[in-house]
Parts: C-alpha cells; structure tokens; sequence
C-alpha cells in the first residue's frame, strides 16, 4: 500500500434489482413500472423519481398492498413448511443472514424475551411475528447453540395463549437464495444489529430496503450508507459507535455494568430452564460468554436496543408515515444496484469503459 496506494479501492457492494424485485417481488415491481416506468430494472437511479410522489397516499396504499402480498405468501410457506400460523397483519420483523456472534442474532433472541415478560406482565404490546434464518459453520459450537436457543424460544412463546396475537417467533430451517425471494418482500423491519466494526458490508441489508422494509441497526457495514441516503427519520439507528466500543475494551469492558433491570429478568428466566424444559445449564455457556466476557457488546447495546424498538412500535403503529418512509428506502436504493458496483469497477478498478 505504501507503494501503490492508487491500487487499493473500496468498491460498494451490490444486488440485482432483477432477482431481487423484478424476479420476487412481482406486487411491487407492477407499482415501480407504473410510476417510474420499466427501465428502473437496469437503471435503479430512475427510482428516485419516486420521490415525485412520496406523499401521495395512493402511492403509499400501493406500497403497503404489495408488502401485505408478500407477507401472505411467506405466511402460507410458513404454515404449510413448519406448521406455524402467523398473522399478516402483524409486523414481520426479520434477522436472515449468517449465524455468527458478531451478527448477534442472540441479541434479538434477548430482546424477544424481554417482549415476551412484558405480555406477561400485562404489557400491551405491538403483534410482531419474528422471523430468522440463516446457516452456522459446522463447527462453530457458539452459533448452532445460538440457532438451538431460538428454536426453544419458539417452542415457548408459540405454546403459550397468553401470546396469541402478540408474538410468534420462526426459525426457517434450510436458508438458501430460492427463501430469501419470499423472505424480502414480506419484511417490514430489517434487523442489521451487528456489533460496530464488525461488518464488512452486507448484502441483505440492500435487498430488504430495496423491498421497503426499514432497518433497524448499528452504524456498521452499509448500514452507514443506508442512514446516510434515507435520513435518520427514515431508520431506527441504536447501539454504540465502533470507536465507543474501542474505548469500552480499554477501559477494561465489564458486561455486568451494562445490565439492565429488564436484562437481568431475561437471564434469570434463561438460566432458571424457562426455555430449555427445566434444564437449566441448557444455555449456560451462552449466558456465561454474555455476562463475563460478552465479545461483542450485547450488554452494552441491550438498552438501547429496547429503546429503539420501542419507537419502531411507536412509528408502527401510524401506517401512512411507515409506508412513506418505505416509498423513501425503495426510491433511494439504486446506489445498491449490483450495476452500480460493476459500473465502479471499470471506473475505479479496471480502467474499462
């Protein structure tokens, strides 16, 4: 690098528009050639033209019409693959992507139970159905253990009557691409909730917001740049910086400080076999890493994790200012157009035209 600095780029990810609306999302793509015309499809940037019409609110009907569409169709997958009844009219709050600590998909698994003592305790709750998918490493003890808990959570909550129109949590097993076309369009809230720093990029992030969901996530990946393009009033930022969290590891990061009333409640109910039919050293090896080692900061966000999903229920439940704030993530995501990586790469790279 010292020699030939000009040889090391960063080039932005990017996904398809054609597989990723065009080719799944069939509700949607019918609005986009009708308001913006066809040629979005190998020209994301005349999505922008959307912004035309970002307050008309037959336009945002539209845009809500075509995410219920795809919520009943993930709903039927779901019913008829893994039994489970969902709602459609409940908000689909989704985590698909690799399983592994830095993603903290435990962190959502946490949250979960947070919500689920809050009905409890007779807690009027916004109805969500949390959805998560994805693959662990075959060796990777921490991760499949991590997928395990999910599932007894599942077990737990969608059992219980006291959650009958409040929650449903779902593992979909076997993630792969041909998922993911039913998955994206039927999300409205994409959880990107990786520790700061840790992520180098990500490419759901891109294909959820292309869909209109809006993310809830750290300043991390191309989080960054989703933030920077929709506006803070468009995404539900939460978590520390990854400078923040460089200073919590000098000054000697003790998780135990960082832990909340309502944290602790999870981890007792954890830890007392709640979720695991009595059995309570189920899940200590992740509580343990959790609570005196935490690697990736889980307590230090925990807090301000609930927070921000409590203003995603909050903005929720006003369905003309979601869908606007969906029309404004799909009309500002052409900058993730796979055509616009490869367009930087014969800038930037490799000098062709």
């Amino acid at each position: 690098y010292d020699l030939w600095p000009h040889k090391f780029t960063n080039v932005t990810n990017g996904v398809t528009p054609r597989r990723w609306i065009a080719s799944s999302n069939a509700g949607l793509t019918e609005v986009l050639d009708e308001y913006v015309g066809s040629d979005w499809v190998t020209n994301m940037e005349l999505l922008k033209k959307l912004e035309d019409h970002q307050y008309d609110p037959i336009l945002n009907e539209k845009i809500g019409e075509t995410k219920l569409l795809g919520k009943h169709h993930l709903a039927t997958y779901i019913f008829d693959n893994l039994g489970i009844a969902v709602d459609p009219s409940s908000m689909f709050d989704v985590q698909v992507k690799r399983i592994h600590e830095y993603k903290r998909q435990h962190l959502m698994a946490l949250w979960i139970i947070a919500q689920y003592l809050r009905v409890k305790n007779g807690v009027d709750i916004v109805p969500r159905t949390l959805i998560f998918g994805g693959k662990a490493a075959p060796g990777y003890y921490m991760a499949k253990l991590i997928v395990k808990f999910i599932c007894h959570i599942a077990e737990v909550v969608n059992n219980d009557p006291d959650m009958d129109g409040k929650l449903r949590v779902v593992f979909l097993p076997n993630y792969s691409v041909k998922l993911g076309e039913l998955v994206y369009p039927a999300a409205d809230l994409s959880e990107q909730i990786s520790t700061a720093g840790k992520e180098a990029s990500g490419t759901g992030n891109m294909k959820f917001m292309m869909n209109g969901a809006l993310t809830i996530g750290t300043l991390d990946g191309a989080n960054v740049e989703i933030l920077n393009l929709v506006g803070e009033e468009n995404f539900f930022l939460f978590g520390k910086t990854e400078s923040e969290i460089a200073d919590l590891w000098r000054n000697n990061y003790d998780p135990k400080h960082y832990m909340s009333t309502e944290l602790w409640e999870v981890v007792n109910l954890v830890n007392g076999g709640h979720f695991s039919g009595g059995d309570k050293d189920a899940f200590n090896p992740l509580m343990d890493n959790i609570l005196n080692h935490d690697p990736f900061c889980v307590c230090a966000d925990f807090s301000d994790y609930m927070h921000a999903q409590d203003r995603v229920s909050e903005s929720y439940k006003n369905t003309d200012k979601w869908n606007h704030s969906a029309v404004v993530n799909i009309a500002r995501s052409g900058f993730f157009s796979s055509d616009r990586s490869i367009r930087d790469y014969c800038d930037k790279i490799w000098g062709i035209s």
